[in-house]
């Protein structure tokens, strides 16, 4: 009986998230909003980009919109493939300016090559985009000993941003975007949810949501700690857009809201606004989305935790040096 009430709790919940966010998330919530707002100034001629995950979904539509204002990219994905169909499809397109940097952000190691190569390049960047990121259904350990989605939706975020500002590769004008997802208001911040590499206890749905939360509270504490710095940091979620990765992660999800999805540039609108305009934000934990500052926390009990994000950073950055140094 206690198992059927909460599978049935489980169950209203879940329905009730859906019934409040679906007009908002979906293309719907998109299209209502756009009336009110002007086109933004997209000159980015000047600036160089690095768009993590940028091979498709909304990484890709951040490359082009940035090409198109202008910007030099680089784009990082894991995909040799991918990456030279996506150089082959800009030029087809009349779009110049981008280059490409192999990398598997699940692996600690290879974020740290593409560190020391993009260092040995010395070409500052004015604008990077953690937008790399993965729902994994199983359990996959990498190589390295750590839950793989773990390290590509948080921990290679916190590794490549760390690593360019130690090297001077983000300085003072530089913006920082990260991609995070509604899919967070269900989890409290929680380090220890963080990296489960128990196959009796993972949950691929769950491990996201708890990356995504703490996505938002590292945004907090980077701006907190490098406001002195001259760099400016975001945090914003998309909405509910087709991709690839929701096609292949919530293929039940897709099948009934295909039709009012987002597509890939609805969803990233937000990115190239915030790059634009770099409006002020309050000290604070919050979440960007459509061009506005929303509420990191809708349910109570995602706000009942005793950690934040500097104890957040703690705990990725020893867990960078013990694997470097295991």
């Amino acid at each position: 009986m206690k198992k059927q009430l909460a599978k049935f709790r489980q169950i209203a919940a879940v329905l009730h998230f859906y019934l409040r966010f679906l007009p908002s998330f979906t293309q719907l919530g998109f299209v209502a909003r756009r009336f009110f707002w002007s086109v933004p100034k997209t000159d980015f001629r000047g600036q160089h980009w690095l768009v993590t995950g940028g091979s498709g979904g909304l990484g890709r539509s951040v490359v082009c919109a940035a090409l198109r204002g202008g910007a030099t990219v680089t784009v990082a994905a894991r995909s040799a493939e991918k990456l030279h169909a996506l150089i082959a499809e800009l030029a087809a397109a009349g779009l110049e300016g981008a280059d490409t940097e192999r990398c598997d952000f699940t692996l600690i190691a290879e974020t740290e090559a593409l560190i020391a190569r993009l260092a040995a390049q010395g070409r500052a960047i004015d604008v990077l985009v953690n937008n790399v990121g993965v729902l994994n259904d199983e359990l996959l350990v990498t190589r390295e000993g750590l839950e793989a989605s773990f390290v590509s939706n948080l921990l290679s975020h916190y590794q490549l941003t760390e690593g360019l500002i130690d090297r001077g590769l983000l300085q003072s004008g530089s913006v920082v975007v990260n991609v995070t997802s509604g899919g967070a208001y269900h989890f409290p911040l929680s380090a220890a949810m963080l990296n489960v590499t128990d196959p009796a206890r993972y949950r691929g749905v769950a491990a996201y949501g708890f990356h995504k939360r703490a996505q938002m509270a590292l945004n907090r504490y980077w701006n907190e700690i490098h406001h002195d710095r001259g760099i400016m940091f975001y945090v914003m979620h998309p909405g509910w857009a087709d991709t690839a990765g929701v096609q292949r992660s919530l293929p039940r999800f897709r099948r009934v809201l295909k039709s009012i999805l987002r597509d890939a540039d609805s969803g990233a609108d937000t990115i190239i606004w915030l790059v634009a305009h770099r409006p002020a934000q309050p000290a604070e934990e919050l979440v960007w989305f459509d061009r506005k500052i929303r509420p990191a926390h809708v349910y109570a009990h995602t706000r009942h935790t005793t950690e934040d994000g500097r104890s957040l950073a703690s705990v990725l950055q020893t867990t960078l040096s013990d694997r470097r140094h295991s």
